[in-house]
């Protein structure tokens, strides 16, 4: 009899983690307008600031390095955190709940878009989205500023800023190349300083 209270005590943290994972990355996957980024600020909200498992520091990170690698940004980032928090079991179940919801729905809303395309009320419902995406990143992106500028220096904070504006807004260079840069810019003399030691 004690053996079983004793495995349904430890059962219990796992499952309402898990529960935690899935309601979560859930509410990600259904309110994530508009794709990949517009679910980072929602990613950030549940993982960041209401469930704490991350600080924000390290969600930076993890955004950062998600933008350089190939594919969707909210499966990358809910299959990384799902593994951080819970293993393999999260990694698996914070992608389905992230995926699968959000597949069944994108059939079912795309076929009642499709036959009532023409109302002007469905029109006016698609653009008014843009704004609030736009918006969710702002904020986001904001305090991400903020961060660095405090982590790193407003100086080099704003130059990293200026310059990776110019590289990707007026060059056309790739993100994952700019960021890739910066990293390389970081640890070059890290490396450096450890190499001569």
């Amino acid at each position: 009899m004690k053996k079983n209270e004793v495995k349904s005590q430890n059962e219990r943290p796992n499952l309402r983690l898990h529960r935690d994972i899935a309601s979560a990355f859930f509410r990600v996957g259904m309110l994530g307008f508009g794709g990949g980024p517009s679910a980072i600020p929602l990613v950030h909200q549940e993982v960041v600031k209401k469930y704490k498992w991350m600080e924000d520091d390290e969600f930076s990170d993890v955004v950062a390095l998600a933008n350089t690698m190939p594919g969707p940004i909210g499966t990358k980032l809910a299959g990384y955190i799902g593994y951080r928090i819970a293993g393999v079991a999260g990694a698996i179940n914070a992608i389905l709940v992230s995926v699968v919801p959000t597949i069944i729905l994108m059939i079912v809303l795309l076929f009642l878009l499709q036959t009532n395309k023409d109302i002007p009320a469905v029109q006016a419902m698609a653009s008014a989205v843009v704004p609030v995406v736009a918006v969710m990143l702002g904020i986001l992106a904001l305090d991400f500023v903020k961060k660095s500028g405090e982590s790193m220096g407003w100086k080099k904070t704003l130059i990293i800023l200026l310059l990776s504006f110019i590289a990707m807004s007026l060059l056309n260079i790739h993100p994952a190349f700019v960021i890739l840069s910066v990293f390389i810019i970081v640890f070059a003399p890290l490396v450096k300083r450890r190499n001569n030691k």
